[in-house]
């Protein structure tokens, strides 16, 4: 989900939890890009992007995971805001940028490149560069594979079937609203080292996606399709199959890891159900990482 507003020439947006229900790795290019086809949804929760005109270049971060966000030139906003200014040098004045770090770190929701197309959404704006998503994602693809899919959460917010290394992108034209809970024991997985954790880079692709017009039409897709990086993810964070069962003791109608790990989402009937559900998990582990949000629906 996008949240865009302006306070004067202050920017602020949300920063979606970008949520793989499914991931299917179908293959591998020669470059060492891994295919993919991969139902995606956005969640209301995320981190927060504000960016406001200065005299000089900041860049700040804050929130419960801010101690470990690099603030240098590794950091994948200050990348995004560099590739927009090198090619505008006479509209990119200098901003301040504050990051609000809401998700964990290397969790597999996509936070970093999340981030990233907020500040390309933003800075788009405020330096009224006037580019359209096609411009946007040419450049957030140099940035990184994740960053198109973002891009297109940010401005809509729906759900989306990436395909390829994740550029070739069909939005979902009906999807219900999932309510779900995001949980994260405080394991961080390198999602090279996943993919190089797995056996098979051969799978078969996603099934032929129903009309999704109820949260139990979408689970039932779901329990018919596969995170592949699951199985490599265990292998380096074992401890993830003992929260996917806590979500089911919890009620789930479905559970799954998002991405490469180790941020695990369950979808409940109804939100009063996964802040239920939120509750449970945090009465047993207090220091973890749980959030119940919902997902932005789609609708013809």
């Amino acid at each position: 989900m996008s949240a865009l507003s302006a306070r004067g020439e202050t920017i602020s947006l949300l920063a979606p939890a970008k949520i793989n229900l499914a991931l299917h790795v179908t293959g591998r290019r020669d470059d060492g890009y891994h295919l993919l086809e991969s139902l995606v949804a956005f969640a209301g929760f995320g981190d927060r992007i504000e960016i406001t005109p200065a005299v000089q270049d900041r860049f700040t971060v804050t929130g419960p995971f801010a101690r470990a966000v690099p603030t240098d030139a590794t950091n994948l906003v200050i990348r995004a805001r560099d590739a927009l200014r090198a090619r505008f040098p006479a509209k990119a004045r200098p901003v301040v940028i504050v990051l609000e770090k809401r998700l964990p770190i290397a969790s597999g929701i996509g936070g970093g490149s999340s981030d990233a197309a907020a500040a390309l959404i933003g800075l788009n704006r405020l330096w009224a560069l006037d580019l359209d998503m096609e411009s946007l994602c040419e450049i957030g693809l140099s940035l990184g594979a994740d960053l198109p899919m973002c891009l297109h959460g940010q401005q809509s917010g729906l759900p989306l079937l990436a395909r390829g290394i994740g550029e070739a992108l069909h939005s979902v034209s009906r999807f219900p609203s999932l309510p779900i809970v995001l949980a994260n024991d405080g394991t961080g997985l390198s999602t090279p080292r996943v993919f190089q954790a797995l056996s098979r880079r051969d799978n078969p692709p996603l099934p032929s996606p129903p009309d999704f017009s109820t949260i139990e039409t979408v689970c039932a897709y779901l329990r018919q399709t596969r995170n592949d990086l699951y199985a490599a993810s265990l292998t380096l964070a074992p401890a993830l199959a003992g929260l996917l069962d806590l979500f089911a003791q919890a009620g789930a109608r479905f559970t799954q890891m998002s991405g490469s790990g180790a941020t695990c989402f369950a979808v409940f009937q109804d939100n009063a159900a996964a802040a239920q559900a939120a509750a449970f998990l945090k009465a047993r582990h207090p220091h973890w990482f749980v959030v119940a949000t919902e997902t932005r629906s789609a609708s013809e």
